[in-house]
């Protein structure tokens, strides 16, 4: 072991990694129909980016799981799965009770760790998991939700997303009342998958601080989903915090450009990026075509370099304050070489700490700045 290693050790031992959005059980979902027994994360799951002996490795101390649901699905079958997706997180919690513990709360989560347990918390990705309902929101955070991106890849009607055309502008007023719905029953705004638009008027709403759970910088990799230096200026006047993510096509171009050339010929094809679970299956003869082309346009490697620069960048644009990670671990295909899963984060903090970062921002990063936000949003949610 190097004295870098023995020092992220140190720090990950007094501040370990909260992070902010793990997909495993949509993973679950897909993988095996939700049979938690067919993949035990008590062990290693080579299927997985997830399991416990990793996220004990990697000094994951908190996680906030996603609740996703595809933003194709009507809104009944949308609120359904989302609760199938609560009901999976919950009963993770309750199988391994010695590695997991719900935390709602900044000082529940703190607690926790001090039990030598990894706190459990939930994000909603996408607001069409309520339905358009205010009242199933407030049945979502009862539930234990504590975040709601406030779009996926479609528009909800009420809030724009990145990938879509533009609708409302934004936000309308139903989105507005949505977002201060949420500060008053201390659910966290996430502005991830979010048109800019939509930032904009979010922040101009949002009285607590927002978040942004699984985004990386759009200055260093020129796509949708990533957050723009304006927007980076105002979450620090926000006093949010962007949780960088390590998706190969937001941190570096190569990767997105190549991304963005397969959509193309997917859409050409008929074949949907994201197809809806239970969905029928594509046309033979488009997969092959599919397979085809990427044999011939192989995919470029992300690096662990790159997440470090676009981590860099945002304490550049936003204040050392206003950062954190988020993974997106299972919920992305291929990950940067170097970030394999959820055991790498002290790989991650190695190189920020050989980049000149001192233990106080390192640790600002892994946890302390989004248990900043979970503070000021519950102080917000009683402050009338």
């Amino acid at each position: 072991m190097t004295d870098t290693d023995d020092r992220i050790r140190q720090l990950l031992d007094r501040a370990p990694v909260l992070d902010g959005h793990n997909d495993i059980a949509w993973a679950l979902r897909n993988q095996v129909a939700y049979d938690l027994d067919r993949r035990d994360i008590a062990v290693l799951q080579p299927d997985l980016h997830t399991d416990i002996p990793r996220l004990r490795s990697g000094g994951v101390g908190a996680q906030f799981f996603s609740v996703f649901v595809p933003g194709t699905l009507d809104p009944g079958a949308a609120v359904i799965a989302t609760l199938e997706q609560i009901d999976c997180v919950q009963r993770i919690i309750e199988r391994y009770p010695a590695a997991f513990a719900v935390a709602s709360t900044a000082a529940e989560v703190r607690a926790v760790i001090r039990s030598g347990r990894i706190a459990a918390l939930m994000g909603a990705e996408g607001g069409h998991s309520i339905g358009g309902s205010i009242g199933v929101l407030r049945v979502l955070r009862s539930l234990g939700v504590g975040y709601m991106t406030l779009t996926h890849n479609q528009n909800v009607g009420w809030a724009d997303a990145a990938t879509d055309v533009p609708d409302c502008g934004g936000l309308s007023d139903l989105g507005r009342e949505i977002v201060a719905e949420m500060n008053r029953i201390n659910m966290l705004v996430d502005l991830s998958h979010v048109a800019v638009s939509t930032m904009h008027a979010a922040l101009d709403v949002s009285r607590a601080p927002v978040i942004f759970s699984h985004s990386s910088c759009r200055a260093l990799t020129d796509h949708v989903r990533d957050v723009p230096d304006e927007v980076l200026a105002r979450l620090a006047t926000n006093g949010g915090v962007q949780m960088i993510t390590f998706v190969p096509a937001f941190v570096n171009q190569a990767c997105a450009d190549h991304d963005r050339a397969e959509d193309e010929f997917r859409d050409s094809l008929g074949i949907a990026d994201h197809p809806v679970h239970g969905a029928s299956a594509p046309d033979p003869e488009a997969t092959a075509a599919l397979d085809a082309w990427r044999a011939e346009h192989p995919a470029p490697r992300a690096t662990l370099a790159d997440v470090a620069d676009h981590v860099e960048h945002a304490r550049e644009r936003a204040g050392v304050l206003h950062i954190g990670l988020g993974g997106d671990y299972d919920g992305t295909g291929d990950l940067p070489d170097g970030l394999g899963d959820v055991s790498r984060y002290p790989a991650l903090l190695a190189e920020l700490a050989d980049r000149g970062w001192s233990d106080n921002d390192l640790a600002a990063l892994t946890s302390g700045n989004i248990l900043r936000v979970m503070e000021a949003a519950e102080h917000t949610a009683t402050t009338p």
